[in-house]
């Protein structure tokens, strides 16, 4: 389906259970979020999905049923969250959903999400937040603006207003920091922490506590994150074959690979490909 007016982009999930409008941010937002969504379902059910470790912030604002969500393992009846964010999580997300959730999701990078909430991002690590703790009566006052709204387009105009509004003030991120994510992210995850330290003139300790703080992970985990979701993009290509990705992204062999696989999406490279 085309694009609307507003860029927003409705996409189709082939069995009709749910909608997905999902719109690319304005300039004011880019390099702080990735995009913004639009989720509500449309028939009932129990239904499952499993996402694998990235490099992904989010933030859910729902109007309906919450969901079940845990870390690594399904989720019980204990495990459910309705509007909340998430740090980063080096393994997989298992979230279950009940036919009656619609919310708005608004996805930041790990640099883009330490400034919008104003806080370490070691907060959030494999955790879920709840709404009125990460933004207090101003994530409150979102949600209800967000729920009264008349459709998608309205919704993502107050959320992208709003997150643009709290960027505008809020600290620059050390630049020494921004440089070293930045090199992890384009080296795809193979440059050796000592380096990046030597270079910064930083204690590895020192690079780590960093790391935590902006992002939430120290820096050799958030290249296992960055090497993996490579690996995962290499796997999608036609005629890709496990033992080159697994030399391509830096593993010392493809049995390395499948551990990573299993520690990162809970499954191994094979079950990935399939799905």
């Amino acid at each position: 389906m085309p694009d609307s007016e507003d860029g927003s982009r409705h996409e189709s999930p082939g069995l009709d259970r749910f909608e997905m409008v999902r719109r690319a941010p304005s300039h004011r937002l880019q390099g702080a979020v990735t995009d913004i969504c639009g989720f509500r379902e449309t028939m009932p059910g129990h239904f499952r999905a499993i996402e694998y470790a990235s490099l992904t912030v989010p933030l859910v604002i729902s109007f309906a049923e919450p969901f079940a969500i845990r870390l690594g393992h399904d989720p019980g009846d204990n495990d459910r969250f309705a509007s909340f964010a998430a740090g980063l999580y080096a393994g997989p997300v298992v979230i279950e959903s009940f036919g009656g959730a619609c919310c708005v999701q608004i996805n930041f990078s790990p640099l883009g999400a330490r400034r919008f909430f104003g806080r370490p991002m070691s907060e959030l690590t494999d955790r879920m937040v709840g709404l009125d703790d990460v933004l207090g009566v101003e994530g409150i006052a979102l949600r209800e603006r967000l729920g009264n709204a008349p459709d998608w387009s309205s919704r993502f105009a107050i959320a992208e207003a709003f997150v643009a509004d709290r960027l505008a003030t809020a600290d620059r991120t050390q630049a020494d920091i921004v440089w070293a994510y930045e090199t992890i992210v384009s080296t795809r995850g193979r440059t050796r922490i000592s380096t990046l330290a030597e270079k910064l003139g930083w204690s590895r300790k020192h690079l780590a506590g960093k790391f935590s703080d902006a992002i939430g992970v120290g820096p050799k985990t958030l290249s296992r994150i960055v090497r993996f979701n490579h690996a995962l993009g290499l796997s999608r290509q036609a005629n890709s074959a496990w033992a080159d990705i697994a030399a391509d992204c830096g593993y010392a062999d493809q049995a390395h690979l499948v551990r990573e696989f299993r520690d990162l999406a809970g499954v191994t490279p094979t079950t990935v490909a399939v799905r």
